[in-house]
């Protein structure tokens, strides 16, 4: 009889053949060792790999400030006064919005603030703030700062939703729970729309109807879901969302941030926020002297504070490009798969050795898998380094895998799984080196 395991990875390898999406690894630049052989990288949760037309895009930028300095503000093959706006309509497309709704700004948590400072108004009963748990640990230091700003004590002002003892997750009717709870004192219900511990992808759509229902302001911060789920941010109904676009959207180490502001949103002068001028209208935003008072430019624009970071947004222009040719709802049921085949290859090595703590319905999940190691989890990330697998470790026992739709494969994942197996098998005395 043949290896069952070889047989197993032919199976992965006629999947890969038969993916039209599979095309797409093609655009990237794949990391490799010391023998050249291409890295299997699980990482693109942190840091998306590189478009290979990213570099010509970056370059057309140097040149043009080379040879045209001020003068590329608007002769520059893609001026610089109104760079921005080309990102409009892809960049709205991604995360499922109009493009009156998004800017491409700052960063991440630069915008996350920037936001809350126009829809976290505490007053009277309502001061508190909703949040989901794990919280990366930037966004705890927003919603804590932004706590203090207005004079609060964040143990008085945060409601930190954790899971159920001994679940791993939130469940959906403790999110819609909580906030029904505490519906006369919030003033904000701030979440991931996927958590980066676990990899959950929490109902959006039923958290925004819910606080609509109650009147208080709901925010993302997409970092893991922006280019990772197929998002219907417009019809859902968010108030504000923030996201990075280093992750799953393949734009660069510390690459501009996007922002949405909800069309209903749009034409609200009234709105408190912390003002540059490159939010102001663009008819007199370079009439200072004759209008100082700050008009703010319709939509998401309006809530810019600063001219286009021309570099750290470059990248973006092939990024967005392979994501509307490739299309959110494509890639989605793409990452299902690979997700879903993931599962599969770990929960066949037995529960003994690993525990997936990630939701096991693919709605529920993102392109990410997180795998609880019940034993030496910084011993087993070593050993996928030596076999070539980038992966992320978050102490004390957790490695995160992400098969990224745009070009991880069925056969890496076979793989992958195959040092999982090895290493269990040493560990229990069942052989291997």
């Amino acid at each position: 009889m043949g290896d069952p395991r070889e047989s197993s990875r032919q199976d992965a390898i006629d999947r890969d053949a038969n993916d039209p999406l599979g095309v797409f690894r093609q655009r990237f630049h794949i990391p490799t060792d010391a023998s050249g052989d291409p890295l299997i990288y699980f990482c693109g949760n942190s840091l998306g790999l590189m478009p290979e037309a990213a570099f010509d895009d970056v370059t057309a930028e140097l040149e043009d400030w080379r040879d045209l300095a001020v003068a590329g503000h608007l002769q520059a093959r893609r001026p610089w006064l109104p760079y921005h706006e080309s990102f409009r309509q892809h960049g709205a497309s991604l995360v499922g919005a109009k493009p009156i709704e998004v800017v491409y700004m700052n960063t991440l948590t630069a915008n996350l603030h920037f936001l809350m400072a126009s829809f976290y108004r505490p007053e009277s009963k309502r001061i508190k703030i909703l949040c989901d748990s794990p919280c990366f640990p930037s966004d705890s230091y927003a919603l804590q700062s932004q706590a203090r700003w207005h004079g609060l004590e964040p143990l008085d002002a945060m409601v930190v939703l954790k899971p159920r003892e001994g679940e791993h997750c939130l469940r959906d009717e403790d999110i819609l729970g909580a906030i029904d709870e505490h519906r006369n004192e919030l003033a904000l219900v701030m979440f991931a729309g996927v958590n980066y511990y676990t990899g959950q992808a929490y109902d959006i759509k039923s958290i925004a109807a819910r606080c609509q229902e109650h009147g208080i302001p709901f925010g993302l911060d997409l970092a893991h879901a922006a280019g990772n789920l197929d998002l219907e941010l417009h019809e859902d109904g968010v108030d504000f969302a923030a996201w990075c676009t280093y992750k799953y959207g393949n734009s660069g180490p510390g690459a501009v941030a996007g922002a949405f502001v909800h069309e209903r949103h749009a034409h609200n002068q009234e709105l408190v926020r912390l003002a540059g001028w490159w939010g102001n209208d663009p008819a007199t935003r370079f009439q200072m002297d004759e209008n100082p008072e700050f008009i703010a430019q319709e939509g998401a624009e309006g809530w810019q504070v600063s001219n286009p970071p021309i570099f750290s947004m470059a990248p973006l222009h092939s990024s967005l490009s392979i994501f509307a040719e490739a299309g959110m709802a494509a890639l989605r049921e793409r990452s299902m798969r690979l997700t879903g085949y993931l599962e599969q290859q770990v929960k066949a090595i037995g529960s003994s050795h690993y525990q997936i703590i990630t939701p096991s319905e693919p709605h529920r999940r993102g392109a990410q898998i997180s795998i609880r190691v019940l034993g030496d989890g910084q011993a087993l990330q070593s050993s996928l380094a030596d076999a070539g697998i980038v992966t992320d470790f978050r102490p004390p026992d957790v490695i995160r895998i992400a098969p990224t739709p745009l070009y991880n494969t069925f056969d890496e994942i076979h793989r992958f799984a195959a040092v999982l197996e090895q290493k269990a098998r040493v560990e229990t005395g069942q052989g291997g080196d």
